[in-house]
């Protein structure tokens, strides 16, 4: 498992995103970076207040500040847009498709800054926003496995190499299920339970399997046999099956795994010849997905099974 360092994402990428018209393009604008999730409301430091402010920081405003500026003349508002623009901002945001200020665009062509304009609420920009930034931004790992998408719930299948999560996978793919990431898993934490699974730009859609060699999943059973990130809702350790070994019967034991500190489900699946791993995976999906429902067949059994002691019958 290899912890990542520290993204980027460029600030074309948002602002085609989210269909921002520019106003003002800076020099370096196809090659601006933003590296915090962050957004700033300039409300505070057009008054003139700079304590505690972060240029780097994409800077949205809306209605509040534009009618603050309305009430200024048209000296003050130059000097406030200048004492903005004087910091390396990100770049400025201006929302509900209010006309920008001829003092705020003189400013950005002095000082080379980027300006934007779009129709959008403000709130809504907002968190339309910082949803796409903690995405592009998110802390990630890298870790060994495969990632399958089953009835619409994540499984990452982890083991040690040669278990067979590749052969589990291809053939899960064959009953109809999907494929995001083979051998390499790219994991992603967008918010504070929340994980992401995606393959390497350089590996995806690709497959190893031992004695055939490499293969391109999409191009070999198509576009629906794949999909390129998906949540991870559940964690399946194979391990070789040990006989002698005390394995869970009835699913009452929990089991987690922990990844950039979100703590997930999992089950451990003893592997030997003649398991029909394919179905085991499908039945774990449902079986999880149903827990999440709020029913847990292992509880049930166990409260009939309890229910039934108590009134005599065993």
């Amino acid at each position: 498992m290899k912890r990542n360092g520290n993204y980027s994402v460029k600030l074309k990428t948002i602002v085609e995103t989210h269909d921002l018209h520019p106003l003002h393009l800076s020099k370096d604008y196809d090659s601006a970076l933003l590296t915090t999730a962050d957004i700033n409301r300039p409300a505070m430091q057009l008054t003139g207040f700079y304590n505690y402010f972060d240029p780097k920081r994409l800077q949205i405003m809306g209605r509040v500040e534009s009618t603050y500026l309305d009430t200024l003349t048209s000296e003050e508002r130059r000097a406030a847009f200048e004492r903005f623009m004087q910091y390396d901002i990100a770049g400025l945001v201006i929302c509900h498709s209010v006309p920008a200020f001829p003092e705020c665009i003189e400013m950005a062509e002095k000082y080379d800054r980027n300006v934007f304009i779009t129709h959008e609420d403000t709130s809504e920009l907002q968190a339309d926003v910082i949803t796409s930034l903690r995405k592009h931004l998110a802390p990630r790992l890298t870790t060994h496995g495969v990632l399958v998408e089953v009835y619409g719930e994540g499984l990452l299948l982890i083991g040690d190499s040669g278990i067979g999560k590749s052969e589990t996978a291809l053939e899960l793919i064959k009953r109809g299920h999907r494929l995001i990431a083979d051998d390499a898993v790219e994991v992603k934490r967008i918010s504070r339970d929340t994980l992401v699974g995606c393959a390497p730009e350089l590996i995806r859609y690709y497959m190893e399997l031992r004695g055939i060699g490499v293969i391109n999943v999409r191009h070999l059973y198509g576009m629906g046999a794949v999909k390129p990130e998906t949540n991870i809702d559940l964690v399946v350790s194979m391990e070789p099956w040990e006989d002698g070994k005390a394995y869970d019967r009835l699913g009452l034991t929990n089991e987690t795994a922990s990844f950039l500190g979100v703590s997930l489900p999992q089950v451990t699946i003893p592997v030997r010849p003649g398991r029909n791993l394919a179905v085991i995976m499908e039945l774990a999906a449902m079986n999880n997905r149903q827990k999440k429902m709020g029913y847990n067949a292992a509880e049930a059994l166990t409260a009939e099974h309890d229910r039934a002691i108590d009134l005599g019958l065993l």
